[in-house]
């Protein structure tokens, strides 16, 4: 199949040396090398993406603004097929061909506050430099991707008909984003006054979205560009917050090793504002701290829901699985909540130009 593929490239299989490639959860990626030329090659998940076709116009969309106002941006988009194609179809399956950029790397976890940096900083960036850019004009190619007030009113559904066994296991949780519904309530708030702007965001900003150069650590720019649409900052940032600030993800059982890092906190602020200050509103500054509740809670949500709806979504390898990372993520929100008058001294001290120093 992949040979079918690559030769809808121009390349020839049999004299490509072809490897897994990233660690991505949703797409199949490979790396594949011929006569010292390197591509990233990716199937794309259909079931996540069911329209292929809408990445493909948001990227192409994108791409000719950006070759225009910032031709000096790496915007790492599809090389087209031989035919000039945006994607490659075998056996119903979605195919599209990357370049492979040479003194790059990506990570999988922060590890220390400038890592931290350097990725808020592209993220900022990339929504900065299309600030002027229509959102409107993209297609959403994840309905309803981060609609908070959908996610609750699925949590309440699946409450009214859960077992009684998944609501007795689950009950400490189901308190918990009881007790935080004014995060979603908040959120219907800023929506309705037109306090946030609708903007072009990445949608997805986990650490290994970006780009490094090998050897300084240099952010280059974004990548995965399927989830980019219009949205609100707050999610960029707020996905930033949720698996930047603790070492320990999700899948994390013991939520002692669930710790908030204000210095990690700091290097978020540091980069995204270093970019997007001056596009920003008054308003929307306002809501930086409480992006970082805004995704957490609604992870949390998500998990909780799929539990009490018999684990239907997300993939679980062992029983309660899903119960586990809702109870982790609400873990991860409290810490965050009490964290909250120091985030704002942190934001005070950057804002007042005090040397704040990443390691």
């Amino acid at each position: 199949m992949l040979q079918a593929v690559l030769s809808a490239y121009g390349l020839h299989a049999e004299s490509c040396k072809i490897e897994p490639f990233g660690s991505g959860l949703i797409n199949h990626t490979w790396k594949v090398c011929q006569e010292g030329f390197a591509y990233i090659l990716q199937e794309v998940n259909t079931t996540v993406f069911p329209k292929p076709e809408y990445i493909a116009h948001n990227i192409r969309a994108i791409k000719e603004y950006l070759d225009q106002t910032a031709p000096d941006y790496l915007f790492v988009a599809p090389i087209n097929a031989s035919n000039g194609d945006d994607f490659v179809v075998v056996n119903d399956r979605f195919y599209r061909l990357f370049p492979f950029i040479a003194h790059s790397c990506t990570i999988d976890s922060v590890q220390r506050p400038e890592q931290a940096y350097q990725a808020a900083k592209q993220f900022g960036q990339f929504s900065r430099m299309l600030h002027a850019f229509k959102a409107q004009q993209l297609k959403p190619t994840i309905e309803d991707f981060h609609n908070l007030p959908l996610r609750v009113t699925q949590f309440k559904n699946a409450l009214a008909q859960t077992s009684s066994e998944r609501m007795i296991k689950a009950g400490f949780a189901i308190e918990e984003i009881i007790r935080y519904y004014d995060i979603e309530a908040q959120y219907t708030q800023m929506v309705k006054s037109s306090e946030l702007h609708l903007r072009v965001v990445h949608h997805d900003t986990k650490i290994s979205n970006v780009l490094l150069q090998s050897e300084t650590g240099v952010g280059l720019g974004v990548i995965d560009l399927d989830t980019v649409m219009p949205g609100y900052f707050i999610s960029d940032v707020g996905d930033m917050m949720r698996t930047y600030l603790s070492e320990a993800n999700e899948e994390e059982h013991d939520f002692n090793k669930i710790a908030i890092r204000n210095d990690v906190f700091a290097a978020i602020y540091k980069g995204y504002v270093e970019e997007m200050n001056q596009v920003l509103t008054s308003a929307e500054k306002q809501f930086f701290i409480y992006s970082g509740k805004f995704m957490i809670y609604m992870q949390a949500v998500r998990f909780i829901t799929d539990f009490l709806n018999g684990d239907i979504y997300y993939k679980t390898n062992y029983p309660e699985q899903n119960l586990v990372r809702g109870l982790n993520q609400i873990d991860l929100l409290n810490k965050y909540v009490a964290r909250q008058q120091e985030f704002g001294e942190i934001i005070s001290e950057i804002d007042q130009n005090k040397e704040i120093v990443l390691k």
